[in-house]
C-alpha cells in the first residue's frame, strides 16, 4: 500500500526550500544592494542634525539692512541614547537646577523615544561652547545651531513683526514645520515666512562612544541641503519711520504715508510701539506677556486695525461725488451762519467768511456747505428714492478702497465700515429716514468707520486724480516678482477732471489766507495740499486728523495721521504730517520750532 504521506514529504520539502531562497535573495539585497537598514542597526552610532537655514535678510528701500541673523544653540536630547551622567556638572554647565533636567528628560520621553527634540532654548555662545567640550560626558545630548533674529535700529515693530516658536495649529496645517520650529507671528515675518523662512536642510553623522563626531555618514549620501531664506526690500524708508515714531513717542495714533505712484509704504507708525528686540530670544514669552498686559496696547496696530470715523476729512470724497453725481457745480455757494439749520435742527460751525463756494468750503471745512451738499446727494433728481441716491453715493465710496480690507501685505488689517441702505431700513424702517436722519455722514461722522491705512489709501488716489494701487509693504524680493495685485490699478468712479477744483480747495486748506484751517502745515517751497479733521470721540477727548499729499504737481508722498484724544485736527496731526513730508522731501527739518512743539506733546 502506498505510504499516504510521501508526497506531502515532497512538498514540504519544497516550501521550505522556497522559504530559504526567499530569504536568502532578501539578505543578499538587504547587505549588498539596500543599505538603508544601516540607519536603523547605527542608531547608536549615528546622530541625525537637521540643518536650520537663516532667515532672508531685510533691508529699507534705500538699501539700510533692518533685520539680520544671530547664532542660537539649542541643546537637544535624544532618549533614546540617553545614559547615566553626572547631573550636578549638567546642571552647573547649563545654569539649570535639577528638577529642570528630570521634567525636561520626562517631556522629552514622552514626546518621542527615538526623535530628538529640544531640551533647552537658545543657549548663549559661551556656554554652548563649554558644554560641546564637555558632551562626551552626557550621552544622548547634543547642541543645535539656530539663528534669532537681530535688530540694527529699534524701530518698525508692526512693520517688521517678530518670530516665535511655532504651535500645535500651525504643525497640522503646514507638514514643513516640527516641534520647536520657529515661525513669522506678525508683521513681514508672518506675510512673507515662505520667503524668508529658506527650506531645511538634514545631515547625517558618524558619533563615536563618546558622543562626538567622527565623520559624515555615507559621505552625505543621505543629507538633504539646507536653502536659506531670500531677502526683502521693503519699501519703507528707515529715516522717515524713525522720525515718525519719534514725533508719535508722546502720543498714541498713527501715521501712514504712501508713495502714489507705486502704493509702496513708506512709512507705518503706530504708537505706542515697543523695541522689537524685546522679542527675541529667551525673553519672548515674558516681554510679551508684559506687553500684552499693557493699557496702551503696544502689541495693537492702530495704522491696520484701528476703526475712526474720518471727520472732516471725508468732505473732499462728498465734494467728488456731489461733482460726479452733477448734484453740483464748483460755483454753487451756500451760507453758513455759525451752522447748518433745518426744521429743529442744527449742525454747528466755527465762526468764518460767508457765503462760500465749493473750494471755499473745503478751505474753510464749513460744516454748513456740507450739509447742503449732502442734502443734493440724497435727494437727487435722477433716483427714484433716498435709498437708490444713497446706495449710489455708497458705490462710489467703496471705490476709494473704503469698506473691505485693501489686500495690503500685512496681516491683521480691518476693513472699515461703511453702511449700506439695508443698515437705515432695519434701524429706522423702510422709506423713513432722509438725508437729515443720516447727516452726520456729511461730515465724516455718524456710523462710518475708516482705518488709517485707509485713508492714507484715499489720499494717494486724490493725488493721483482718480486712481490708486493696493499700498503694500514690500519693494522687491530678489530673484522674484512682486504679486500682482501690487501692480495693478484701481480707478475710481470719479471722473479725473473734478479732482483738481478738489485739490485746488485742499491747496487752499493749507497755504490760503484768512480760513485756512490747515496754514500750521504750510511750506514755503513745497505745495502740500491736506484737509484737517476732528473725530468725535465718545471716550475722551476728540482725534486730531490730517491727510495730505505733495508737492501738488507730480506728488511724491500722501500721509494720514491720526493722533488720539488731543482735540482738532489743525492742533497736532496737521503739523506732524507736514514735519513728515518736510523730512521725507528734503531730508532735514528747518521748522525746529514746530518740531520741538510736536515733542514736547500735549500740555495737560
Amino acid at each position: 500500500m502506498k505510504n499516504p504521506y510521501a508526497e506531502r514529504k515532497y512538498l514540504i520539502g519544497a516550501l521550505l526550500v522556497t522559504f530559504m531562497l526567499v530569504l536568502l535573495v532578501r539578505l543578499i539585497h538587504l547587505q549588498l544592494i539596500d543599505t538603508s537598514y544601516r540607519i536603523t542597526a547605527e542608531s547608536n552610532s549615528r546622530r541625525e542634525v537637521i540643518q536650520y537655514p537663516a532667515r532672508g535678510l531685510i533691508y529699507d528701500r534705500n538699501g539700510k539692512l533692518l533685520v539680520s541673523n544671530q547664532a542660537a544653540y539649542d541643546i537637544m536630547v535624544n532618549p533614546l541614547r540617553l545614559a547615566a551622567f553626572d547631573t550636578l556638572e549638567f546642571c552647573s554647565i547649563l545654569s539649570v537646577p535639577p528638577e529642570f533636567v528630570r521634567e525636561g528628560i520626562s517631556k522629552a520621553v514622552k514626546f518621542s523615544r527615538f526623535t530628538s527634540s529640544v531640551f533647552l532654548k537658545q543657549v548663549p555662545a559661551d556656554v554652548s561652547s563649554v558644554f560641546q567640550e564637555q558632551l562626551y560626558k552626557f550621552p544622548g545630548f547634543f547642541v543645535q545651531t539656530r539663528t534669532l533674529r537681530r535688530y540694527t535700529k529699534d524701530i518698525a515693530p508692526h512693520v517688521l513683526g517678530y518670530v516665535g516658536e511655532v504651535n500645535k495649529k500651525a504643525i497640522q496645517e503646514n507638514s514643513y514645520y516640527k516641534m520647536g520650529d520657529y515661525i513669522g507671528i506678525s508683521g513681514v515675518e508672518r506675510s512673507y515666512e515662505e520667503v524668508l523662512r529658506g527650506v531645511k536642510g538634514q545631515r547625517y553623522y558618524l558619533v563615536d562612544v563618546h558622543n562626538r563626531i567622527i565623520e559624515s555618514y555615507e559621505d552625505g549620501r543621505f543629507d538633504i541641503p539646507v536653502k536659506i531664506g531670500t531677502d526683502i526690500v521693503l519699501s519703507v524708508d528707515a529715516d522717515l519711520q524713525e522720525y515718525g515714531e519719534k514725533l508719535m513717542e508722546k502720543f498714541s495714533g498713527s501715521i501712514v504715508a504712501i508713495e502714489p505712484s507705486s502704493g509702496e509704504i513708506l512709512c507705518l507708525v503706530s504708537s505706542p510701539g515697543y523695541n522689537p528686540g524685546l522679542l527675541v530670544g529667551r525673553g519672548l514669552s515674558a516681554n510679551f506677556n508684559v506687553l500684552s498686559q499693557d493699557t496702551l496696547l503696544p502689541l495693537f496696530n492702530r495704522a491696520l486695525a484701528a476703526s475712526y470715523p474720518p471727520g472732516s476729512t471725508f468732505k473732499v470724497i462728498n465734494a467728488l461725488i456731489a461733482l460726479q453725481e452733477d448734484a453740483i457745480v464748483p460755483s454753487d455757494i451756500f451760507s453758513c451762519q455759525a451752522g447748518y439749520y433745518f426744521r429743529n435742527m442744527r449742525v454747528g460751525c466755527h465762526v468764518h467768511a460767508s457765503p462760500l463756494n465749493l473750494r471755499e468750503g473745503i478751505q474753510n471745512s464749513c460744516n454748513a456747505y456740507f450739509c447742503n451738499v449732502w442734502k443734493r446727494i440724497l435727494e437727487n433728481s435722477k433716483y427714484n428714492s433716498t435709498e437708490e441716491a444713497f446706495e449710489h453715493w455708497r458705490e462710489h465710496i467703496v471705490s476709494f478702497g473704503f469698506g473691505s480690507v485693501l489686500g495690503a501685505d500685512l496681516f491683521g488689517e480691518l476693513k472699515g465700515l461703511i453702511p449700506q441702505s439695508s443698515y437705515y431700513d432695519r434701524y429706522y424702517g423702510k422709506d423713513r429716514w432722509n438725508f437729515l436722519t443720516v447727516i452726520s455722514l456729511a461730515i465724516g461722522q455718524g456710523e462710518l468707520g475708516i482705518t488709517p491705512l485707509q485713508m492714507a489709501n484715499m489720499t494717494a488716489a486724490i493725488a493721483n486724480r482718480g486712481y490708486y494701487y493696493v499700498p503694500h509693504i514690500v519693494k522687491e524680493i530678489k530673484d522674484n516678482s512682486l504679486d500682482r495685485r501690487f501692480v495693478e490699478k484701481h480707478q475710481t468712479t470719479i471722473d479725473t477732471a473734478f479732482y483738481e477744483i478738489v485739490i485746488d480747495g485742499m491747496e487752499l486748506a493749507v497755504n490760503g489766507g484768512t480760513g485756512s484751517t490747515a496754514r500750521i502745515a504750510r511750506l514755503n517751497d513745497i505745495v502740500i495740499c491736506g484737509k484737517t479733521g476732528t473725530a468725535e470721540n465718545p471716550f475722551g477727548d476728540d482725534h486730531s486728523i490730517f491727510v495730505a499729499f505733495a508737492p501738488k504737481e507730480n506728488p511724491e508722498i500722501a500721509i494720514a495721521t491720526y493722533v488720539e484724544n488731543v482735540g482738532f485736527g489743525a492742533s497736532w496731526a496737521a503739523p506732524v504730517a507736514s514735519l513728515m513730508i518736510e523730512k521725507y522731501l528734503k531730508g532735514e527739518i528747518n521748522r525746529i520750532w514746530l518740531e520741538n512743539y510736536i515733542l514736547a506733546g500735549k500740555q495737560k
